[in-house]
């Protein structure tokens, strides 16, 4: 049954932004341009373009750890991770339940040449609408802000593939969202790679509609 969870928006408010010169500052769509395509520029170039050096710091270890404890994720179990980036949420799975089995997929071959030494060799670079593993593989599937950077025909491939390499309800989607006027145009200010914007409503339509029964979260730009 869908349930909407939060798990991050403590980590995701703690960060100051200006969301006005965001778009002021530099040319947004010169800027926007040059991080969709996922290469170092976005990861680990200047703050216009992305993350503005993405480094492992630990911030990840206290979510993996409350995700783990809510779903009971224990050694041997399988983990998925849908846009894994560098991979550092994998590795603190792997710090709070020793002996758990970890994989992710990205699109960024960068962020998987960069990723943590640990949990690399776990890693590949691919498309979340093909997820290259059998029907219900996985005993836990997690997506963090990246389903909403892709456009509507792979977006419902890529829910569809998430439900189906997961066992049961055992899934997690977390993404950028909006809930007023105001959060919508914040996010159009801040965000680079987006390309689905949807309320929370709309969003979980969506999930519905293909078959999603895990659990959701987002992340709103106040």
């Amino acid at each position: 049954m869908l349930q909407e969870i939060d798990f991050v928006s403590a980590l995701h408010n703690s960060t100051k932004r200006d969301y006005v010169q965001r778009v002021v500052e530099f040319d947004k769509a010169e800027c926007a341009t040059v991080a969709k395509q996922f290469g170092r520029d976005y990861w680990d170039g200047e703050r216009q373009y992305g993350y503005g050096g993405y480094h492992y710091d630990g911030r990840w270890y206290p979510i993996a750890e409350k995700i783990a404890k809510h779903y009971g994720i224990k050694p041997g179990d399988r983990i998925l991770d849908v846009g894994c980036g560098k991979g550092y949420l994998l590795y603190e799975f792997t710090q709070a339940v020793p002996g758990v089995e970890v994989h992710g997929i990205d699109i960024s071959q960068y962020g998987i040449d960069d990723a943590k030494p640990e949990v690399r060799d776990n890693l590949i670079q691919g498309h979340a609408r093909e997820l290259p593993w059998p029907d219900d593989h996985f005993d836990f599937v997690i997506s963090f802000t990246t389903l909403h950077n892709l456009k509507i025909m792979d977006l419902f491939k890529s829910v569809q593939e998430i439900a189906r390499v997961g066992k049961g309800d055992k899934q997690y989607i977390m993404l950028e969202s909006y809930r007023s006027e105001r959060e919508k145009v914040n996010l159009l200010y801040w965000q680079l790679t987006c390309e689905s914007f949807y309320s929370p409503e709309e969003w979980r339509w969506i999930y519905e509609t293909n078959g999603y029964t895990g659990d959701y979260g987002f992340i709103v730009f106040e």
